[in-house]
């Protein structure tokens, strides 16, 4: 199998993978632009497929934002998934570096743009696909609580021969329930481009349950599925997109 998949509900879970699609959600004003953030989850799932071999992930964070709307960042996670590729080398860490815009069309109805590369340091994924390595482009609008997102390729993607021009398509809401739970379900559609193209596309969906304690801690809870054929996610004899349940806790500071 070669693969990445992903949502992160994109953090996806809420706490996965940066950017998030919570980017419109307004927020109290931050003392600094500078933020952190690390986390554990019970699985990395991204895009609904696991990428931690469906077990615990280590993850944190860095961002930076402009008061033009403009940010920057990073953000790290464990994984699994090139270790269980024969000859694809060990490679233990996903990083992902991104920027991009933020900012409001109309009233209401908020834009985010940019772009996401995704680092698989020293991967030798080349020996069964291509590099691993990914670098995708992204547009999202939110009108009220829902935000909807493509982001599209221009690298072969996550070690899919000939995968350039792959796309990926999501929607989401976000509900406030009041006293910091929030409920987020999310649909999206992985479009995967060249020989692949049949076995690796897939649908995946979520549901996850947040709750905010307070002092930059939120806690989630999320049930994953996806429509992905066994037989290409499937590695160390883990089939990757099965359904499941999600839990993590994050710390913002």
């Amino acid at each position: 199998m070669i693969k990445k998949t992903l949502i992160s509900f994109a953090a996806t879970t809420v706490l996965a993978a940066a950017p998030t699609l919570g980017f419109a959600e307004e927020a109290a004003p931050a003392a600094s632009p500078l933020s952190f953030n690390v986390g554990l989850v019970t699985d990395y799932r991204y895009r609904g497929i696991s990428q931690s071999r469906l077990q615990p992930a280590l993850q944190g964070g860095a961002d930076y934002a402009f008061a033009s709307g403009s940010y920057v960042g990073t953000w790290l996670s464990t994984i699994k998934w090139i270790k269980d590729t024969p000859t694809a080398g060990s490679t233990p860490v996903e990083w992902d570096i991104y920027g991009g815009h933020k900012g409001e069309l109309t009233k209401g109805l908020a834009y985010d743009v940019g772009g996401l590369y995704y680092a698989y340091l020293n991967n030798k994924y080349s020996n069964v696909g291509a590099n691993a390595d990914t670098f995708e482009i992204y547009g999202a609008l939110t009108y009220g609580t829902v935000t909807a997102k493509y982001s599209h390729s221009v690298t072969n993607l996550f070690g899919n021969i000939d995968s350039k021009n792959s796309g990926y398509f999501e929607a989401a809401a976000t509900f406030d329930l009041g006293g910091g739970w929030t409920v987020a379900p999310h649909i999206g559609y992985q479009d995967v481009k060249g020989p692949a193209a049949t076995d690796a596309t897939y649908t995946d969906y979520s549901l996850t349950v947040a709750k905010d304690f307070g002092g930059g801690l939120t806690g989630t809870l999320a049930v994953v599925g996806t429509d992905a054929k066994e037989s290409f996610y499937t590695l160390a004899n883990k089939f990757n997109g099965k359904n499941g349940v999600v839990a993590g806790l994050k710390y913002g500071f």
